[in-house]
């Protein structure tokens, strides 16, 4: 079945088979929205699963979340208005002086796989450049990311940056990173904090009242 397809081409991290396998799954006329939650969202749930049992690491994460992009681009066009309901818009981005992107990249990349909305800001995004992106985007959610304990501040900074603007109480913060703990997260006033990708869309979800 083609749907179980696309499943183990995302699961195994076979890009091209994820792709060739939505498109079979649209051809034999299983709609978009199927294929994606069924398919590729159904995925990616087993590989945060997987990944938090020890039984699957950062690159394989990685490999996966590519594919389930793959899969995504061929969806994309097919998805009518109304089939897939986004579990929430998602502002992302690794804080001011700080430019590591892989961590990042894969909370975006994990969160999409459970359906969220990914705005990327990118590495090294100041405070305003944050509380802009809330504006424009008016996100349920904004994540940020921190390698270095040096750029940590960045994040009481960009807290400090979206109350002062009035924005504060629109959105959720979550942060996240190797040398942050919930303590630290705490202290600065975030919603939530989340030790790696995987928790990081639970923790989203959690934090919108749909986990």
């Amino acid at each position: 079945m083609s749907l179980e397809a696309v499943y183990q081409a995302v699961l195994e991290g076979d890009a091209s088979e994820a792709a060739s396998q939505s498109k079979a799954a649209l051809d034999a006329g299983i709609p978009a929205g199927d294929v994606l939650q069924k398919g590729c969202i159904a995925a990616m749930g087993e590989v945060g699963r997987l990944f938090e049992e020890g039984e699957m690491f950062v690159p394989e994460m990685l490999i996966a979340a590519r594919a389930m992009q793959a899969a995504m681009n061929i969806l994309k066009p097919h998805l009518a208005e109304g089939e897939f309901t986004s579990a929430g818009k998602v502002v992302v981005g690794t804080v001011a002086g700080d430019l590591h992107d892989i961590g990042k990249n894969l909370v975006g990349m994990m969160m999409e796989g459970a359906g969220f909305e990914i705005v990327d800001l990118g590495t090294d995004v100041s405070p305003v450049a944050f509380v802009n992106a809330v504006r424009e985007h008016r996100p349920a959610i904004v994540g940020m990311s921190a390698l270095l304990t040096t750029t940590m501040p960045s994040m009481s900074a960009t807290i400090e940056a979206l109350t002062e603007a009035g924005l504060r109480d629109r959105v959720k913060v979550l942060v996240g990173g190797a040398p942050l703990t919930q303590a630290f997260a705490d202290k600065i006033g975030a919603d939530g904090f989340a030790p790696d990708a995987s928790s990081a869309a639970r923790a989203a979800k959690a934090l919108l009242g749909s986990a």
